[in-house]
C-alpha cells in the first residue's frame, strides 16, 4: 500500500533545506508536497495527517444554514438555498436539498471521502513505522477510529445502513460496488470502532478540539439511543408508517426483530458510563436557583464560559486569528437593525413551548399570557431568544439616536412627530426597518443563543470565539433519562431531569406516565435548541408529522400610545403603550411546510445509484 499514491498533499507547515545543485537535481521532491513514505515514518507528519481528518467536521453546526431551520425551531430567512426542498417534503433522489454541499451534514461524497482518510490512517498506524513513544501511535489510531465511527454515525442517522468501507481502496480493484450493510451491521461496526477508540485513548490527555475516551463513550451513547428508538425498531416503525410497512428491505433502516428492551438497557448503560466519569455544569443541585441565576447559567453553558465549558465533551473551537465562518453566528443570525442577516429565525412554535417560570404551560387562551407573552417565562427563553422589547447590545453610532437603549424592535408602533401628531414607526429590526429593509426576520424573533453578548461584537466586521458542542454532557443525561423512561424507571428519570431544570430555576417535575414522556421531550427541545438534536429526535420518535410537519408561524405586534401619552423616539414601555400580540402563519409563498414519511430518511443520490448498482434506495424514493 506504500505505493498507492506517489504523494499525499496534506495541510502541514514544513520547512525544507535547499540543497546545492548536483547531478540529482531532477529527482528533488516538490516543495509543496510530502511523500507518503515520509508521512508514516515521522510522528509529527502522521499527527498532521490525522489532524486533517477532523476537517470533515466543517464548522460544527455553525453553518449559515443551520439544521434548526429544517425543524420546528426556526425558519431560514433567505431564498434559494434548498431549505424548503426538505421542509416541504419535495426531496428526491435527484435533489436532496440544501445546496450548500460543502457544509451539508448528509453529503454522502464528503463523508466517504473522510472515511477514506481514516482508513488510510488506520491501516498505516496498525503497522507503525515509528516508535510508540508516549503512546503516540495508540493515540493517533484511537483518534482515527473515533473519527471513522463519527462519520459513519452521520451516515447512519441520515441514511440508515450504508456500505461499510473499512479499507482504502486503490486502483485496479476487481469491483468498487459494495452493497449496503444492514442497520444492525452498521451500528455494530460503529460501536466496535468506538470501543477500540475508548480503549486506546484511555488515560490520554487530549488537546481541546480533539476526541478522547469520554467522547468515544458519549458517541456510543448517542448511537445506542438512536438504535433503540421507534424508527429503528422494525415492528414499531411499520406499525406507525404505512410507507415503512411496505418497504421490502426494512433491515436496511431498522432492526427487523429482536429484543428491544435489551437495546434500551445497552443505551442506558452506555450513558451511565459517561455520567460516572464526568459531571456537567451545576449538576447535583437540590433546588432551583433564582430566575436571574438561571438565565446566566444557561448563557454560560451556551457560550462555554464561567463553568459552562464543563458541559463540553467534544467541541469545534474557533479563534479570531483564523477567521472561519463558525465565528460568524452573530452576523448570520443577528437582527438586521444591527446590520446582521437574521438567517435562522426562531418560529412561534418554539417560543410557545417555553414554560412559564412556575412550570406550567404557556397558553394563548389565557388572557394574562396573551397580553404579556414575554413575561415570567423559563429562564432559557431569555437566554436563547431575542424578542420584541428585549434588551440587547448598543446600536451602531449612526443608529443610536433611533434607539438609545439598545432594545429589539420587531413590531409597528405609534410615535409623535414634531407637531404632536401620531405617526407610524416601523421597528428597527423588521423588514420595514429604516436601517435595513432587508435581512429582517419573518417571524418577529432572532437567536440569542450562541451569540457573544460582548457589545463590541455587533456586526459583520467582528468575529466571535464560541465553540460548537459536538458532544455535550447534557445530551448524555437526556440519553440516560430516555432509556430510563423506556425501562420504566421513572424516579431515576425525574431525578436527572430535575437536575437539568434546577440549574435554570425551573421547578421539579412530579408527572408520570405519558405526561412525563411528553415533559421529557419538551425539556430536551428547550434545553438543546439549535444544537442539531431536534432534526433527528422527531424522526426517531416518529412524531415528525405533528411537530415539524406543522406550518411555521410568526408574531404580529402593534403598539399604540395610551391616551395622553407622547413619545418621539420609540422605546419599549408598557406604561406608555398598549401592546397587542397576534400569532399569524408564515406566508405560504415563503414556506409551506408538510411532512411525508419518505422524509424519515435521506435519499441516496441517483448519481451514487448509477455508480453502484448494488445499492438499494431508501423507502419512498426511486
Amino acid at each position: 500500500m506504500k505505493n498507492r499514491f506517489k504523494y499525499l498533499i496534506i495541510a502541514v507547515t514544513a520547512s525544507f533545506t535547499m540543497l546545492s545543485c548536483n547531478s540529482d537535481f531532477l529527482n528533488t521532491q516538490p516543495l509543496s508536497e510530502i511523500s507518503e513514505s515520509a508521512v508514516w515514518t515521522d510522528p509529527a507528519l502522521a499527527e498532521a495527517f490525522v489532524t486533517g481528518i477532523y476537517q470533515g467536521l466543517g464548522q460544527g453546526g455553525f453553518n449559515e444554514e443551520m439544521l434548526a431551520s429544517f425543524t420546528d425551531e426556526a425558519i431560514f430567512t433567505h431564498p434559494g438555498r434548498g431549505i424548503t426542498t426538505l421542509t416541504e417534503s419535495r426531496v428526491n433522489s435527484a435533489d436532496v436539498g440544501w445546496n450548500n454541499a460543502g457544509n451539508r451534514t448528509w453529503n454522502w461524497d464528503r463523508l466517504y471521502s473522510y472515511i477514506r482518510r481514516t482508513n488510510i490512517a488506520i491501516e498505516e498506524l496498525s503497522e507503525p513505522q515509528f516508535a510508540n513513544d508516549g503512546g503516540i501511535v495508540d493515540r493517533l489510531l484511537g483518534e482515527a477510529k473515533f473519527m471513522r465511527a463519527y462519520y459513519y454515525h452521520d451516515l447512519l442517522r441520515y441514511f440508515g445502513g450504508v456500505p461499510i468501507v473499512d479499507r482504502a481502496y486503490g486502483l485496479g480493484e476487481d469491483s468498487y460496488e459494495i452493497p449496503r450493510a444492514t442497520f444492525e451491521e452498521t451500528v455494530n461496526f460503529i460501536l466496535k470502532d468506538l470501543d477500540d477508540a475508548a480503549s486506546m485513548l484511555a488515560g490520554k490527555s487530549m488537546a481541546a478540539g480533539r476526541t478522547s475516551e469520554l467522547a468515544a463513550l458519549a458517541l456510543k451513547s448517542r448511537v445506542l439511543i438512536y438504535a433503540a428508538s421507534d424508527l429503528h425498531d422494525g415492528p414499531t416503525a411499520k406499525a406507525k408508517s404505512s410507507l415503512l410497512a411496505g418497504y421490502p428491505n426494512i433491515e436496511l433502516v431498522a432492526y427487523p426483530s429482536g429484543n428491544r428492551n435489551e437495546r434500551w438497557q445497552k443505551a442506558q448503560a452506555a450513558a451511565k458510563a459517561v455520567l460516572d466519569k464526568k459531571t456537567g455544569n451545576l449538576y447535583g443541585l437540590s433546588e432551583p436557583v433564582s430566575h436571574e441565576e438561571g438565565i446566566q447559567n444557561y448563557i454560560n453553558n451556551s457560550l462555554s464560559r464561567n463553568g459552562g465549558q464543563n458541559e463540553l465533551i467534544m467541541a469545534r473551537y474557533f479563534i479570531n486569528l483564523k477567521q472561519e465562518n463558525g465565528g460568524r453566528q452573530g452576523l448570520y443570525n443577528g437582527p438586521n437593525g444591527y446590520n446582521n442577516w437574521a438567517g435562522n429565525s426562531p418560529v412561534q412554535l418554539l417560543v410557545d413551548d417555553y414554560e412559564m417560570m412556575d412550570g406550567t404551560k404557556f397558553d394563548w387562551s389565557n388572557p394574562e399570557h396573551a397580553a404579556n407573552p414575554y413575561e415570567n417565562r423559563d429562564a432559557r427563553f431569555y437566554a436563547s431568544i431575542l424578542y420584541d422589547g428585549a434588551q440587547w447590545k448598543p446600536r451602531s453610532n449612526a443608529n443610536k439616536p433611533r434607539d438609545p437603549l439598545g432594545q429589539i424592535q420587531t413590531g409597528t408602533y405609534e410615535v409623535t412627530d414634531e407637531s404632536g401628531a401620531k405617526v407610524t414607526h416601523f421597528g428597527l429590526d423588521t423588514r420595514n426597518s429604516p436601517i435595513e429593509d432587508w435581512n429582517g426576520s419573518y417571524t418577529g424573533y432572532y437567536v440569542r443563543k450562541f451569540i457573544d453578548p460582548n457589545p463590541a461584537i455587533v456586526d459583520q466586521n467582528t468575529w466571535q470565539e464560541v465553540p460548537w458542542p459536538i458532544l455535550r454532557y447534557t445530551e448524555v443525561v437526556f440519553n440516560y433519562v430516555e432509556a430510563s423512561l423506556e425501562l420504566g424507571q421513572e424516579d431515576e428519570a425525574r431525578a436527572w431531569l430535575n437536575q437539568i431544570r434546577f440549574r435554570v430555576g425551573q421547578p421539579a417535575i412530579t408527572a408520570s406516565g405519558e405526561e412525563l414522556v411528553e415533559i421529557f421531550r419538551n425539556e430536551k427541545r428547550i434545553e438543546m435548541a439549535y444544537e442539531e438534536q431536534r432534526f433527528h429526535d422527531v424522526r426517531r420518535w416518529m412524531i415528525a408529522e405533528e411537530t415539524i410537519g406543522r406550518k411555521a408561524n410568526t408574531i404580529s405586534i402593534t403598539g399604540t400610545l395610551k391616551p395622553g401619552a407622547t413619545l418621539s423616539v420609540y422605546r419599549y414601555d408598557p406604561t406608555l403603550y398598549n401592546y397587542v400580540y397576534k400569532v399569524v402563519p408564515i406566508d405560504p409563498g415563503k414556506e409551506n411546510r408538510q411532512w411525508l414519511d419518505k422524509s424519515y430518511f435521506t435519499p441516496i443520490h441517483r448519481d451514487e445509484l448509477n455508480r453502484n448498482s448494488s445499492l438499494i434506495q431508501n423507502p419512498g424514493f426511486e
